[in-house]
């Protein structure tokens, strides 16, 4: 099992915050600033060119997203983070952003890195805690098959353009 942590600013509605319900699940600790996420996170940044891969997982201590606006993005501390990755082509089946390609809910890029590195069964659980969780494997099962059988971020990338 991976350990999950989010940094969250507390500008979304904290009753739809999907890092909120995967806290009060216990599936994920919400740390209070982005350095308090455990050094050896791979952090999920959709602004990196390279794409997450099952090659990544032996780098990887736990999984970290970042569950605020987009400036966040650009501050040092996120600037230096060592292990960062961005996720490959995936549509979104929350309710704010269905269909949309990359505009995933914090839990479905956890639940998506999960299943890149072959941890389906904690991908799944934490998918179940949102009633449109199983909508997103469902959407994107082929792809994230192929990603998960891929064997490095140049994989990713082919699979991806196979999709666009």
């Amino acid at each position: 099992m991976i350990p999950l942590y989010a940094y969250r600013d507390n500008t979304c509605d904290p009753k739809k915050c999907s890092v909120k319900r995967l806290e009060r699940a216990g599936l994920l600790t919400i740390v209070p600033k982005i350095r308090a996420i455990p050094k050896g996170s791979m952090l999920l940044d959709p602004t990196v060119p390279q794409a997450l891969s099952p090659a990544d997982k032996h780098m990887v201590h736990s999984l970290a997203v970042l569950d605020c606006s987009w400036a966040v993005l650009e501050s040092k501390a996120i600037r230096n983070w060592r292990l960062k990755r961005a996720l490959p082509l995936l549509f979104a089946a929350n309710p704010v952003n269905f269909g949309k390609p990359c505009v995933l809910s914090s839990l479905e890029a956890l639940a998506a890195a999960l299943y890149i590195f072959g941890e389906e069964e904690q991908a799944m659980h934490v998918l179940s805690k949102i009633s449109w969780g199983i909508r997103f494997y469902e959407l994107n099962e082929e792809p994230l098959t192929l990603y998960k059988n891929a064997k490095d971020s140049a994989e990713i990338i082919e699979i991806q353009s196979g999709y666009m």
